[in-house]
């Protein structure tokens, strides 16, 4: 919870319509050391940091009016059973709502009922399109090697082929889908 509520924070001080993968890195980076530990050594966990710095200054700004989708381009089945019924946005783009359900799934896959800061960084790291990928890549860090050291199993993705959760929701204790976002 604690990097969602920093996400969260960092997307209202920011400005931005939704919470997208980057918000997740941000937030992280600067609250879980085993994520810290996942870089390369100091230098290139700066030059991450510095680049999600940036975002509020000028770099990202061309990401406020638009909707970060998933790295596959689909939108979610909650959004698709959703559309034209209510048209208010959830607060989460499309991938970090995926990034989310999946970090749970791989809890739940290791009999965990909350996912680790490392989850959620193997499959934000795992969507080649995702904006935390593109921080990435342009501070220097290859993402896929990335979302193997946090533990990401080999040619994984940002999707299992579990059912979704319920749209804003996440698992909460004993994976029920209680607690919103």
């Amino acid at each position: 919870m604690t990097v969602v509520t920093g996400a969260r924070r960092r997307a209202l001080r920011d400005g931005d319509r939704q919470i997208d993968t980057a918000h997740l890195l941000h937030s992280l980076v600067e609250s879980d050391p085993e994520v810290g530990a996942a870089f390369e050594g100091g230098q290139q966990l700066a030059r991450v940091l510095g680049y999600l710095v940036q975002r509020s200054i000028g770099y990202g700004l061309r990401w406020q009016r638009s909707v970060e989708e998933t790295g596959a381009g689909r939108l979610l089945p909650a959004k698709r059973g959703a559309e034209g019924q209510d048209s208010r946005p959830s607060g989460w783009s499309p991938a970090a709502t995926v990034a989310l359900e999946a970090a749970f799934r791989r809890a739940a896959g290791r009999g965990d009922t909350q996912a680790r800061g490392l989850d959620l960084l193997a499959v934000v790291a795992a969507d080649p399109e995702s904006r935390a990928a593109e921080v990435l890549r342009r501070a220097g860090v290859d993402p896929a090697a990335l979302s193997a050291r946090a533990g990401a199993p080999a040619g994984a993705g940002v999707d299992d082929g579990t059912a979704p959760l319920a749209e804003g929701s996440v698992p909460w204790r004993d994976g029920e889908p209680s607690q919103q976002v």
